[in-house]
């Protein structure tokens, strides 16, 4: 049953906002009372927070999947581009706003664990982008991995980047490019082009 609210949950936040659902909305959409959600869950903030935790904790499995493949790691990259493309392609950026602005202290430690999860993943990528002499040897990794996720997230950001002018998916294709481009040595470029290449041909 817990796991059942959290879900039921998730999609309710994700389609209408934090603020506007209520206890007595996820209750009524569910066919069960306000009590049974609150044997599990004292408050409606103790919701939000096992809400957005189990929201991070499907992404970053997936995430994980892509990256347990071990593959080229630039093909890697752009496997996780269009992961998140996929995710957050019907997401509004207004439920993101919502979350920040109504629970700040939830906001603050999933963000530090997206971080964490990512910045792992992409010291890795690295790291292996490296040895296989497809990125320069002289990168400082932790650096580049905090710069990574930092832009990454600040696609969602709508002042810096108003919905009206930039196209999410074509913002973070963008972005990719521009991150190998700074990293790669001449064989990654060589790689890195022929698979645009390829792309723009499909």
């Amino acid at each position: 049953m817990k796991n059942k609210i959290i879900m039921k949950s998730a999609e309710l936040f994700s389609n209408l906002g934090f603020k506007s659902v209520t206890m007595d909305d996820i209750a009524n959409e569910m066919g069960i009372s306000k009590k049974t959600i609150y044997q599990y869950f004292a408050t409606k903030t103790k919701l939000v927070e096992a809400t957005a935790i189990f929201k991070f904790e499907c992404i970053s499995e997936s995430i994980d999947d892509i990256f347990k493949l071990e593959a080229n790691p630039i093909d890697e990259l752009f496997n996780t581009k269009d992961f998140i493309i996929s995710h957050m392609k019907n997401q509004k950026l207004s439920i993101e706003y919502q979350f920040k602005k109504y629970y700040p202290k939830i906001y603050s430690i999933v963000k530090q664990k997206q971080f964490e999860a990512m910045n792992k993943c992409v010291c890795d990528n690295l790291n292996r982008g490296i040895q296989a002499g497809l990125y320069r040897t002289n990168l400082n990794v932790d650096f580049i991995s905090r710069i990574y996720f930092s832009a990454m997230g600040s696609m969602k950001d709508n002042e810096i980047f108003p919905s009206d002018k930039f196209n999410l998916e074509e913002s973070l294709t963008h972005y990719l490019e521009y991150h190998l481009r700074g990293i790669c040595t001449p064989l990654g470029i060589t790689y890195l082009n022929e698979r645009t290449q390829q792309s723009k041909i499909k």
